[in-house]
């Protein structure tokens, strides 16, 4: 095969979605004969296909060309990819430096040129980076305005999903979902390069997972797995499919599958080099496996999610909670709280914030973030995060001892978890809805409740949650009328604690801790922290 020859047999390969097959005739011909445009497919090609060094140095002889064929639109666009593939590839510095040749290429050229769409994609990059939202949300009109005038359906669908995933973080959620399936609409209209379309779909769908708009996150993981399987070839993004898919794994109760997923995700990540991409999937399979027990995997996953970057709260958190780390999980929650955040982000970590709350007897304080989370959770408007503001206030007033003021809040949230088909979520709701029965009395109703959400967490094997629901269907039977807390409280009295110490290790104010052992004196008609004591040895309390 001569040069021309297999020059043209690779540009076709590239056009049909053989990248692999086009990257092997390049490789064997001479570099000297490559055109720049055959130099840029060469990059995109290994790119796409997990050789990420081979597509550096294939682009930058592609710059190099264009430079001198003076075509600045080639050259910008080259630097463009240079720049996005080393950001991602976990070189901000090299990206940063490509995105500045790219801003010094455009400088004669008029502001709505092609080229200068490009480079305003990587300003609001750059700017989201820094944390200017409004400077982001400029570039991204501009990026869409650029696109729109010149037809050019990668600008086009890139501005469309960055204003969109803009708005939702500005709670414009409405303008904001518009605009992403206005973005994936253009996907399917028009002809869009292999690395926008993997782009705007991982980057729809990750917004839509924030606000828990799960239809939109299945409907399009679907499309975005079908795509990516019709091009054997294609390595990156099949890291976020791995992702995607385990996500809606874990939401239907298929928890096993999920977690190979995320494992794949990991690896995949890892294959390009992608490794701030790998602290979400980490945490995820962190989340799952604390929900199955796995605490020690757990906590080398959350460790994992960490060293990449990624902050694996509150899921940690609630880690700490379930292994009897309460004072630190307060901690970490209430970090959370003070920090400052979008309403999209701030939603998600509202719920866990509650439940730490509830568990370390801050009930006020968990109150007014239910409040909180309701109050977003209306403004956003997902069923599942509706779901989760719910449940949260029917906790909250379950604590408070309303039980029949938790109900309706805890019916509503089991209404809404069912119509989402979520097993373990409605499983958790029915152990509350069981409970406030119980506490008013409908002790049959309430065992009905408790015994439909046991068998769901068998078969999804969570066995804290089992541990918890079975412990409820069958209770110790506690001496004098004693609860399960003053129960808790006498133990470490017997032990010697003072009121500060047991009120440290059980996360409560020394108030409470007062209330209760005044409580516990009045039951067992004793005195004294002595006789207290004797009466837990004698009842196997200590």
């Amino acid at each position: 095969m001569d040069v021309v020859e297999g020059l043209v047999r690779a540009r076709s390969e590239f056009e049909n979605g053989a990248w692999v097959a086009a990257l092997d005739i390049w490789r064997g011909v001479d570099a000297a004969k490559m055109t720049a445009r055959d130099c840029e497919q060469a990059g995109v090609a290994a790119f796409l296909v997990g050789h990420r060094d081979e597509a550096v140095d294939a682009l930058q002889r592609a710059y190099s060309l264009h430079l001198n064929e003076g075509d600045l639109d080639g050259a910008v666009l080259d630097a463009f990819h240079l720049s996005m593939t080393l950001l991602l590839t976990g070189e901000p510095a090299m990206g940063a430096g490509w995105a500045g040749r790219a801003r010094r290429g455009v400088v004669d050229l008029p502001d709505d040129a092609v080229a200068n769409g490009y480079v305003a994609f990587l300003d609001m990059i750059a700017a989201l980076r820094s944390g200017d939202f409004p400077a982001a949300r400029q570039a991204a009109e501009a990026v869409s305005r650029i696109g729109v005038r010149h037809d050019e359906a990668d600008l086009t669908a890139l501005g469309l999903c960055s204003r969109g995933r803009l708005a939702l973080y500005a709670g414009q959620v409405q303008q904001g979902l518009d605009l992403l399936d206005e973005a994936i609409l253009c996907l399917t209209t028009s002809v869009v390069s292999p690395i926008a379309f993997g782009h705007v779909y991982c980057t729809a769908i990750e917004g839509c997972q924030e606000i828990a708009d799960l239809g939109r996150v299945a409907e399009w993981t679907v499309a975005l797995t079908a795509w990516a399987a019709s091009r054997p070839d294609l390595l990156v993004f099949t890291g976020q499919c791995s992702l995607h898919r385990g996500q809606l794994m874990r939401d239907r109760g298929a928890w096993g599958e999920a977690l190979q997923e995320f494992s794949g995700a990991i690896d995949r990540y890892l294959a390009v080099r992608m490794h701030e991409a790998v602290g979400l999937s980490a945490a995820e399979r962190g989340d799952l496996l604390r929900l199955l027990g796995d605490y020690d995997d757990a906590a080398a996953a959350y460790q994992q999610a960490g060293e990449a970057g990624f902050d694996p709260q509150p899921g940690l958190a609630l880690l700490w909670l379930a292994t009897g780390r309460g004072a630190a999980a307060l901690a970490a929650v209430r970090r959370l709280l003070g920090e400052g955040a979008d309403p999209v982000h701030r939603a998600q970590r509202l719920p866990a914030a509650v439940e730490v709350l509830v568990a370390c007897d801050e009930v006020t304080e968990a109150a007014a973030v239910a409040d909180e989370l309701d109050e977003l959770a209306q403004a956003i408007g997902t069923p599942a995060l509706l779901a989760r503001a719910a449940y949260s206030s029917g906790l909250i007033e379950l604590t408070r001892g309303d039980a029949g003021g938790a109900l309706p809040y805890l019916r509503k949230a089991r209404q809404l978890w069912a119509s989402l088909d979520l097993p373990y979520e409605v499983a958790r709701v029915r152990v509350l809805i069981g409970r406030s029965l119980c506490v008013m009395g409908d002790q049959q109703s309430g065992e009905i409740e408790l015994a439909a959400a046991a068998d769901a967490f068998r078969r999804l094997r969570a066995a804290p949650a089992l541990a918890e629901v079975t412990a409820l269907l069958e209770p110790k039977e506690l001496p004098a009328g004693l609860t399960a807390r003053e129960a808790e409280v006498l133990r470490l009295v017997a032990a010697g604690r003072s009121n500060a110490q047991v009120a440290a290790e059980l996360v409560l104010s020394e108030k409470t801790v007062a209330r209760h052992l005044s409580n516990i004196f009045a039951k067992l008609d004793v005195g004294s922290r002595t006789a207290a004591a004797a009466f837990a040895f004698e009842h196997g309390l200590a």
